[in-house]
């Protein structure tokens, strides 16, 4: 969310390598403020852990959404659709999940200060993501993506359309340490048109001036490479790839 446009991902830097995350299962997982609260007190134990899920339908949303006088109608709306929707602990815009996206969420402690490690967060979770795209071919960019949901500088762009979000939430646990929450949500094989159209419909509704467009958008298997050697990219073999780069993955901070 803070990337230069067109920011190439660089190394992340400093020191030795440090173990990467350890994966929690999330067979099942439709709950995602749920999920979200284990890895929280996970990490906050020791350690670093990482989910990689999928979930139902629904519309996860910012705390500043409640600002809306029919935000809580509008959720009994939604929810009787088949959307039900969600308040997130981080910052930023709407998010609309479904089928076909796959979400990477990380968690650990650590003695960094938000203002000095905010950054190499998001540089690093960028790091680890292409670390996973590179296995299908696939070339990403941080950058903003103007039309697209919860647009932010550190979005990962293929070829000018977003197809990565990613957030953080940072929690004190003592006078010394916080616990750091990564997420990022990766559209693979998911239905773009239905994504844009539930999202714009819930923005219209609200009385909000933000609409998302389809062309802002893209999955990553419409961009995976056509090489013979490049395996086939689906939701399902993304999740793995993604759950390997993670337990590879140094801590960013």
């Amino acid at each position: 969310m803070w990337a230069a446009e067109g920011t190439a991902l660089p190394e992340v830097a400093g020191g030795p390598p440090r173990p990467g995350f350890a994966l929690l299962p999330t067979a099942g997982t439709q709950d995602d403020l749920a999920l979200e609260q284990r890895l929280l007190d996970q990490a906050a134990e020791g350690g670093a852990f990482a989910a990689v899920w999928e979930c139902h339908p629904a519309l996860v949303v910012p705390p500043t959404y409640r600002r809306f006088e029919r935000f809580e109608a509008l959720c009994e709306r939604s929810a009787a659709e088949g959307w039900p929707v969600a308040v997130r602990r981080s910052g930023g815009g709407l998010v609309p999940q479904g089928p076909g996206m796959v979400n990477l969420s990380l968690a650990w402690r650590t003695p960094a200060r938000l203002s000095d490690a905010m950054e190499p967060v998001y540089l690093g979770l960028c790091a680890l993501l292409q670390h996973a795209f590179d296995g299908f071919g696939v070339q990403a960019r941080a950058q903003a993506v103007e039309g697209s949901f919860c647009d932010g500088r550190f979005n990962l762009a293929l070829d000018g359309r977003k197809a990565v979000g990613t957030a953080q939430y940072w929690k004190r646990i003592s006078a010394t340490e916080h616990v750091v929450l990564a997420h990022a949500c990766v559209l693979v094989e998911a239905d773009l048109a239905l994504l844009v159209h539930r999202a714009n419909a819930f923005e219209a509704r609200l009385g909000s001036d933000k609409q998302y467009s389809v062309d802002a958008v893209a999955n990553l298997a419409d961009c995976a490479s056509a090489a013979p050697t490049a395996p086939a990219l689906s939701a399902c073999s993304f999740s793995q790839r993604l759950a390997q780069a993670a337990a590879q993955a140094p801590l960013p901070c």
